[in-house]
């Protein structure tokens, strides 16, 4: 009971961050209909700038946590947003009017690009970072020793989570943003004549969904202390299958599914070969999509004529 009860928290903490990233997927897809590939890498790129800023900020000798973490939070999200802005201008922006395939094409080649542009500038060596947020809580132990750990950082991962999770709702449902996102979704002529600007909230989509790819970057960094820049590939096609899981389109339906992606990981890792994790998050997937196709809450797709 205690050695689930562990492997149920690190799922639920890697299923987060997981879900961080595929809400960037779902909300792009869910107002143009098409998949951001280079979100991965966007995610990526959040994670490089996080571990910047910290450097940054120790030299500048800002050492108060809160602070220095409130910082970090601020800085990634800012210029990983501008990335995500690049990225819809010059990957999408131009060929939104062109052949479907069109810009999925320059989304994987985007991907590529920011791929070898950390490893030119960053270089290709892992980069470590030392522990920001140390301690936690020992909620329980077995006769035999184990002790059911919980920490800090998975603490504040799975309430920071939470808190965008609802936030991002909230503007969605209840913001003039978020109709004219909704608006966008079900029509984007229309929406265009009814006075929204249609490019602006495509770009402020992308801007949004960079923001949490950044946040989940951070908390990546901070949970496993080390990065590279070959991160984005694996964590996104991860966040891609947790958004069709989920049900894409749907923003509750990536969080479920990222956080399904995660528990799958990790209790097969604990219980099973940690070789074969990829394979069983997969298989759960086409299962899943052979009785649920739209996933676990999506709507299907009505064709309009």
């Amino acid at each position: 009971m205690e050695y689930f009860l562990q492997q149920l928290i690190n799922g639920l903490t890697l299923g987060s961050i997981y879900g961080l990233i595929a809400i960037g997927y779902t909300m792009v897809y869910g107002i143009i209909g098409m998949i951001n590939f280079a979100h991965g890498d966007i995610f990526m790129v959040g994670a490089f700038i996080a571990l910047i800023a910290f450097v940054a900020i120790i030299t500048l000798g800002i050492t108060f946590i809160p602070i220095a973490l409130l910082l970090v939070l601020v800085v990634a999200m800012v210029f990983t947003s501008a990335y995500g802005w690049a990225v819809e201008r010059i990957a999408y922006r131009p060929l939104r009017t062109s052949f479907r395939l069109a810009p999925l094409i320059t989304a994987i080649g985007m991907s590529i690009v920011l791929q070898n542009y950390v490893q030119i500038v960053q270089g290709a060596r892992v980069k470590p970072l030392q522990p920001v947020i140390t301690g936690g809580y020992t909620l329980m132990e077995s006769s035999d020793g184990f002790a059911v750990n919980l920490s800090n950082i998975q603490i504040i991962i799975i309430g920071l989570t939470l808190v965008l999770m609802y936030t991002f709702s909230q503007l969605i449902a209840k913001t003039s943003l978020g109709r004219a996102q909704r608006a966008c979704e079900q029509d984007r002529k229309m929406a265009s004549l009814l006075g929204i600007n249609v490019d602006r909230t495509i770009s402020l989509t992308f801007v949004m969904g960079a923001a949490l790819a950044a946040v989940a970057g951070m908390m990546f960094l901070l949970l496993y202390g080390v990065i590279d820049f070959y991160i984005g590939f694996v964590a996104g096609v991860k966040a891609f299958t947790a958004a069709v899981l989920g049900g894409i389109g749907s923003l509750p339906g990536a969080m479920i599914g990222g956080l399904l992606i995660g528990l799958i990981e990790v209790f097969w890792s604990g219980y099973f070969s940690v070789e074969y994790k990829d394979v069983a998050a997969f298989s759960i997937l086409a299962i899943v999509l052979i009785f649920l196709p739209s996933g676990i809450l999506g709507r299907p797709e009505v064709e309009k004529v």
